[in-house]
């Protein structure tokens, strides 16, 4: 199949329609192919057609004043004019791109970079950027062709924009509009799994390295690109979380032999907490059928008094919340995906009373980004909470209503740890997220002579709320492992034995246990210990990719749940 049947049959067009996260993460995470639609290349060319005259003047040799980032210098320096001979309006580009490529630290994953571009074209397409067309094509051939930049995680403030991340983006597609193309000066990107010059990759790849223009520089590196790929691939996950910990919390209650009184719909209506009164509907849901839960709307428990510990009872009330914020972060990210976030912006439309066009402001600063990624953060640190106290319980002989200690049924007590360490590595876990959970978002340190007092922080945000966010997937992912190994004890107990527990956890039991561990070998019932990494790196996969929500759902008939939870 060639490059243009490919893209014709499979590509995300960008410009006819809002971006929308999945878009985002099919082309980050699935590389699909982008095609930059004409009408958006078309939104465009209105204020490219008005600084192109503003350079024609230039050179014919119109006064002009300064206009930041065209013919001035930046931040502190932007009342200066920098020069006056337009052909140094490229040279400014150049050296900006070359002076803002000074990151630190390791490189971000490939997803990262990719819904970086992909959120950066989405934004100068908006047409307020000036910058003609080929920047935007040169963008999505480097998507389509898998040129991947090398961006180090360190130096966006998220304030000015993620201007270090994207300028590590902008010096391997740009170069010297004097032709000579310095390698040591190209910047770094991968080529099958190896660090090489920006130079190598672009050509690799069949893609010319374009010379910038005027303002170009500063269009490609002020904006929220960077810390919005972060919060959004994090979102994406996150919901997803929700979705699946929802599932193995199920179990747990299951496995426990909880009391269904906590998820009577009449309970969470008189609360009137939509994601609440959701995730109770939800748990009756994945518990319908259940052989081990006592009591419900149509029957009285059995035992008393009808209350479980609040890391059962309180599972509507912690992940409802949980699934409102998700929400508002979701509405927060999706309108920066599609925001045009450089500056200066231009605004041809304005009166002929305005001659400037260009409009100087702050939409660099990413305070929402900021915020979204903080939201989540401490909400799914609150997953982590939570499930690791029934993990915990689980374990203990003494709270988990008759199962052995450590869920393992061994011959001689003592002898085998069982589940032991895996509580422990959920515990490691979930301090290290109350640690990240922090809100970067209260955080500033001025920069630039004080010009940029005030910054977000958006890009430690975003780290951190992915570093939570991989963290408690593996959490929930030892509750999966878990909660099948208690069910499955519960089953064998001769008071249990003729119960069956609900069909949503039989689903989630029996696909666990025909997926095959990080090993190869069958992730089975624990009877004595055995090497656990491979089960709990094969189980946190099974977790991040939706999988476990796919199986829950095709046995339950689908429902309004798809297999990522949206």
């Amino acid at each position: 199949m060639t490059l243009d049947t490919l893209l014709e049959s499979e590509a995300v067009v960008l410009g006819i329609h809002r971006a929308t996260l999945e878009d985002l993460v099919q082309v980050a995470r699935h590389r699909r192919p982008v095609v930059v639609d004409e009408a958006a290349l078309a939104r465009m060319k209105p204020s490219e057609d008005w600084l192109n005259g503003v350079m024609d003047g230039m050179l014919a040799g119109k006064d002009t004043a300064p206009i930041y980032s065209i013919n001035t210098g930046f931040g502190s320096l932007a009342g200066r004019k920098a020069f006056d001979e337009p052909s140094d309006a490229a040279e400014l580009s150049r050296r900006l791109v070359l002076s803002n490529a000074a990151g630190v630290g390791r490189y971000v994953d490939e997803e990262v970079v990719r819904a970086t571009m992909f959120i950066r074209i989405v934004s100068l397409t908006q047409g307020h950027s000036g910058v003609r067309a080929d920047i935007v094509k040169t963008l999505a051939e480097m998507l389509n062709c898998g040129v991947y930049p090398a961006i180090p995680e360190y130096g966006s403030l998220g304030a000015s924009g993620d201007l270090i991340p994207l300028a590590h983006v902008a010096i391997v597609m740009s170069r010297s509009h004097t032709g000579e193309d310095v390698e040591l000066d190209s910047g770094e990107a991968f080529v099958d799994g190896a660090v090489v010059s920006g130079i190598a990759a672009m050509a690799h790849a069949g893609i010319e390295r374009l010379p910038l223009g005027a303002k170009d520089g500063l269009a490609l590196l002020n904006g929220t690109s960077f810390s919005c790929a972060q919060a959004a691939l994090a979102l994406y996950d996150a919901q997803n979380l929700l979705e699946t910990a929802q599932i193995t919390a199920a179990m747990s209650i299951e496995a426990l032999m909880g009391f269904g009184d906590a998820f009577i719909d009449e309970l969470h209506q008189a609360r009137g907490q939509r994601g609440q009164i959701e995730v109770a509907a939800r748990l009756r849901e994945l518990l319908a059928g259940s052989g081990f839960v006592d009591g419900d709307a149509d029957r009285d428990p059995v035992r008393q008094p009808p209350q479980d510990a609040y890391s059962l009872r309180c599972i509507p009330q912690v992940f409802g919340p949980v699934k409102d914020t998700l929400e508002f972060a979701a509405g927060i990210i999706d309108n920066e995906i599609n925001a045009a976030t450089d500056n200066p912006l231009i605004f041809p439309s304005l009166p002929a009373s305005r001659t400037l066009k260009a409009v100087s402001g702050g939409n660099f600063h990413a305070e929402y980004v900021a915020f979204a990624a903080d939201f989540i953060s401490i909400v799914v640190t609150e997953i982590g909470n939570i499930t690791e106290r029934r993990l915990f319980r689980l374990d203990d002989g003494t709270l988990n209503r008759g199962l052995p200690d450590m869920l393992v049924a061994s011959e001689q007590i003592g002898m085998d740890c069982g589940y032991m360490l895996p509580q422990y590595l959920a515990a490691a876990l979930v301090s290290d997220c109350k640690t990240l959970a922090h809100p970067d978002s209260v955080d500033s340190i001025p920069t630039c002579a004080n010009q940029e007092d005030h910054v977000s922080m958006a890009n430690n945000a975003g780290r951190h709320t992915r570093q939570i966010v991989a963290n408690i997937e593996s959490v929930v992912a030892i509750e999966l492992l878990m909660a099948a190994q208690a069910l499955e004890l519960r089953m064998r107990m001769p008071a249990t034995r003729d119960a069956k527990p609900a069909t949503a956890s039989l689903a989630a039991l029996a696909f666990l246990r025909s997926t095959a561990s990080a090993d190869g070998r069958p992730i089975d019932h624990l009877k004595e210990d055995v090497v656990m990494y491979p089960r709990l790196r094969r189980a946190g996969e099974l977790v991040h990719d939706g999988s476990v929500v796919a199986a829950v759902n095709a046995a339950l008939g689908g429902g309004s749940h798809d297999a990522a939870g949206r």
